[in-house]
């Protein structure tokens, strides 16, 4: 039970970083255009994960049969459901992206049963249903403006592909440490981003960049929501099944709304609240069912 809570609270504070995410990519993107967001971010992101490697002494050795499946993770986690989330988030508005993150956990659900095998339970089922509820309520009054569609199309995209990934991680050998898969699927991202990034460099507005609250938001983005994150979710993901795992994604546009109003001044009312409850009693139900 122990072990179930500690991979639970590594899940939520995962999920609670990326919350906040959003809040600066919305201020970030105005200045770095999505590609080479996500390409400077993983490159402080893999810094700061080497760092960390180094000085913890961990073994980078990884048997030739398993880097195909994490090369897989960084090309369709790392890659594609990070950079069409950058170009999700620019295109749409914060509503949309709450609404159609709640999607992941039932992608989730879904291949974990066609890869791992996980049965579907009952209460693995309520707990969705519940969380995704509690979302409704909380974003169920947004109008969708057609002309924000692609944004739409982006997220969801985003969406089924970090449920994927969430999934793939599960087949990683529990030998490795999650620093150095971490590092290594954020190198792998770096490589397949590099040359379709590498001409546009010279053209970012570098003056505009060294705001502080520009390269204080690339530190975040690159520290806290990529290396962080990733090692907060990738070992909690670990300590759960991935289909429990992602009952936990719903955090994430909790925690954007409120800090939205907390930072940002939108409204948020009662029905924030009530769809909050919702959430939490989705997760008890995962919780409990592990």
């Amino acid at each position: 039970m122990k072990h179930t809570w500690l991979g639970s609270l590594y899940l939520a504070l995962a999920a609670s970083i990326w919350g906040g995410m959003y809040v600066v990519v919305k201020h970030v993107v105005d200045i770095v255009p999505p590609l080479e967001l996500v390409w400077i971010r993983y490159v402080i992101a893999f810094i700061a994960l080497l760092i960390i490697g180094v000085a913890t002494k961990q073994s980078w050795h990884i048997e030739r049969r398993d880097l195909l499946l994490i090369f897989l993770i960084g090309l369709v986690g790392n890659t594609i459901s990070i950079l069409t989330q950058e170009v999700g988030t620019m295109l749409s508005t914060a509503q949309m992206g709450a609404i159609i993150t709640s999607t992941t956990p039932a992608f989730m659900v879904l291949f974990a049963r066609i890869l791992l095998k996980e049965k579907i339970t009952f209460k693995k089922a309520s707990s969705i249903i519940l969380a995704s509820i509690g979302v409704g309520i909380i974003v169920g009054k947004s109008e969708m403006d057609p002309s924000i569609q692609l944004g739409g199309v982006s997220l969801l995209i985003a969406a089924l592909t970090w449920a994927l990934m969430s999934v793939l991680i599960k087949r990683v050998p529990g030998q490795y440490s999650q620093i150095v898969i971490t590092c290594y699927t954020t190198l792998a991202a770096i490589v397949l981003l590099t040359p379709f990034t590498i001409s546009r460099l010279p053209e970012l507005d570098y003056q505009a960049m060294m705001h502080p609250s520009i390269w204080g938001g690339l530190l975040y983005l690159g520290v806290i929501s990529t290396a962080c994150a990733f090692l907060l979710w990738n070992r909690g993901l670990q300590m759960l099944n991935a289909s429990s795992g992602g009952l936990f994604f719903f955090f994430q546009p909790v925690v954007g709304t409120f800090l939205g109003w907390l930072l940002l001044g939108e409204q948020i009312g009662l029905s924030f609240w009530i769809g909050t409850i919702f959430i939490f009693i989705g997760v008890l139900f995962v919780i409990r069912d592990e």
